[in-house]
């Protein structure tokens, strides 16, 4: 058995924003979403600040689809879109999706986004990889721990750029992974354990 994930050292994410870029281009995710977002905590505004000047502080949430080991999403899916695949990542099979929004509402972590209209990009044409399905307009979409590159044995792209080295990616069910190692030794974390989703992406720093 196989179940990938994310381990994220906050300690050295920069909040550069470079994984969320590099996702949509990868993704070929439309303008105005993101499948990976970097959350300023403790304000409303990307990139904001705590605190009253000169005695300000500013620390990064990365956040995403958690590919959870008992994903919310899944059980609220009329029509089975939404599966766990054999590698242990949440995914959605776009032909099956009718729209209903129902993995949207029973997500705890807001990680998925909506195509209400005909998909726009800016160039006008679909960038990244060549590998990765078009989606239409009247489909939810998401984070696919990069389905495609991790499939051929490659990182997912937000794993790969990251210029702080902050993400660490592997099968948390082998023991002897860096990320299974993480998860043991640096007091690791997930999201909203208390709703009982048991994410796959784990946080420590």
């Amino acid at each position: 058995m196989t179940k990938l994930g994310i381990a994220i050292n906050l300690d050295r994410c920069v909040g550069c924003h470079t994984c969320s870029n590099a996702c949509k281009m990868s993704n070929n995710v439309p303008m105005g979403m993101l499948w990976n977002r970097i959350l300023t905590e403790g304000v409303d505004v990307m990139d904001g600040a705590q605190g009253t000047y000169p005695n300000l502080s500013r620390t990064y949430l990365p956040v995403q689809c958690q590919h959870c080991e008992n994903p919310a999403c899944m059980k609220v899916c009329p029509t089975g879109a939404t599966y766990k695949d054999d590698k242990g990542r949440v995914e959605i099979n776009y032909d099956k999706c009718i729209g209903c929004r129902m993995c949207m509402a029973a997500c705890p972590y807001n990680a998925r986004v909506f195509n209400w209209s005909e998909p726009r990009r800016e160039p006008d044409f679909n960038y990244g990889d060549a590998r990765v399905p078009v989606r239409k307009k009247g489909v939810a979409e998401k984070c696919t721990l990069c389905k495609e590159r991790t499939d051929a044995g490659e990182l997912p792209l937000c794993v790969r750029v990251c210029p702080a080295r902050a993400r660490t990616f592997g099968d948390l069910d082998d023991p002897e992974s860096e990320i299974s190692r993480i998860v043991r030794e640096r007091g690791a974390t997930q999201l909203l354990e208390d709703k009982g989703t048991r994410p796959q992406l784990y946080y420590f720093g």
